[in-house]
């Protein structure tokens, strides 16, 4: 097994899907919007060793060192109505290769974070390309930890690695392959209720009291559901429902 991303296997293993692959970029999501708008058909992707401005939820910076993650953005055409449903079809298809190759506790931490034993291992980022009240398409970033080493950083008890957790090596491009054919499989998919209730299932706190932090403060209470665009609705102590669109959830009370 090779632990490197060598661009003729990359491209060989991908075909003949249109793949641009890159040993170090400051952020796939922007090359691929660049690509987007030159043209590029659904499906293709923009792939990296090394990430060093990658942005997550929030304008939050995020640094993936060489050699030791899945970094990805895939192109996309969706219809306005489907746009809801990009991060879900990320989060779907991450959990189902965290599952193919045998992690535990996978689950999705409302509203788009993968997790692994209740820790980070992949975050996901939609971005969508506009013209006037039409979409002219989107790009879906994503980012798994497959081997950085969190054990002594402030992120330790948040984030994980897939290696650590299973005791052995991954080939990256065969995760990636896996991978990309269950976004091929969920792309056509893409506003159903079967995409919905796919990604449903794996959030992991529904029915548990949660602290949600957002633009308009600190909302504390019960996860009740989510409804049918990904908004998650929280029951206050005095029996209010709440209707989040964005935010951080923590698990239990923020007291």
């Amino acid at each position: 097994m090779s632990l490197m991303l060598i661009p003729e296997r990359v491209y060989s293993a991908v075909a003949p899907r249109p793949v641009r692959f890159y040993e170090r970029v400051d952020s796939t999501n922007e090359l691929a919007l660049e690509w987007l708008r030159q043209g590029a058909e659904t499906g293709s992707v923009i792939i990296a060793d090394e990430q060093v401005k990658g942005r997550g939820r929030l304008g939050r910076a995020w640094y993936t060192p060489p050699g030791t993650a899945l970094i990805l953005s895939v192109i996309l055409r969706p219809a306005s109505s489907e746009i809801q449903q990009l991060t879900m079809l990320g989060a779907v298809a991450i959990c189902e290769l965290l599952e193919h190759i045998g992690a535990p506790d996978v689950g999705i931490k409302w509203p788009n974070d993968v997790q692994l034993l209740g820790r980070k291992v992949s975050g996901i980022l939609p971005e969508v390309v506009w013209s006037g009240r039409h979409v002219d398409g989107a790009v879906l970033g994503m980012g798994i930890n497959v081997r950085i080493d969190f054990a002594g950083t402030a992120l330790a008890d948040r984030a994980i690695s897939i290696e650590p957790v299973l005791g052995r090596l991954i080939d990256r491009l065969d995760a990636l392959v896996y991978l990309l054919n269950r976004i091929d499989e969920w792309t056509p998919q893409l506003g159903t209720k079967a995409l919905f209730d796919a990604w449903r299932e794996r959030l992991n706190m529904l029915g548990r009291r949660v602290t949600v932090v957002g633009a308009d403060g600190m909302l504390t209470g019960w996860a009740e559901t989510v409804d049918e665009d990904g908004a998650l609705r929280v029951k206050t102590d005095d029996g209010t429902i709440h209707r989040v669109i964005a935010g951080d959830v923590v698990l239990g009370s923020s007291s």
